[in-house]
């Protein structure tokens, strides 16, 4: 559910005033914080920022097409490591062992679309 337009986009008061305070100055060191619910502004563009995760900060360098989003959009809480466990590893290495030897056997086969050698009767 959106924020309503008669409150406006939220964004922290001290983020807004480090901000103002950076373009200013035309400083182009990256901004600590840890406002992940701050809405990104036209202010921001060309900016960069590090936005906190829960664990470390992640540096994310606001674009155009970035704002009316959060800054935590840009900067991912969980790390994806990969489904499964014993099962899931034989199975890839099953996958990268036949995408190899697809990859040699390819080159000899024709294309698609391209005449097949005739058979014999």
């Amino acid at each position: 559910m959106s924020r309503s337009l008669k409150k406006g986009p939220f964004t922290d008061v001290k983020l807004m005033a480090k901000v103002t305070r950076a373009k200013e100055k035309n400083d182009r060191k990256a901004i600590k914080t840890w406002a992940r619910a701050s809405t990104i502004t036209p202010e921001m563009v060309g900016m960069s920022f590090e936005v906190h995760n829960g664990k470390n900060f992640l540096k994310v360098f606001v674009e155009e097409n970035m704002v009316g989003h959060k800054l935590g959009e840009f900067s991912p809480t969980r790390k994806f490591i990969a489904h499964g466990g014993k099962m899931a590893k034989e199975q890839s290495k099953t996958a990268a062992g036949a995408s190899s030897t697809a990859s040699t056997s390819s080159a000899s086969t024709p294309a698609r679309g391209a005449a097949a050698p005739a058979k014999k009767k």
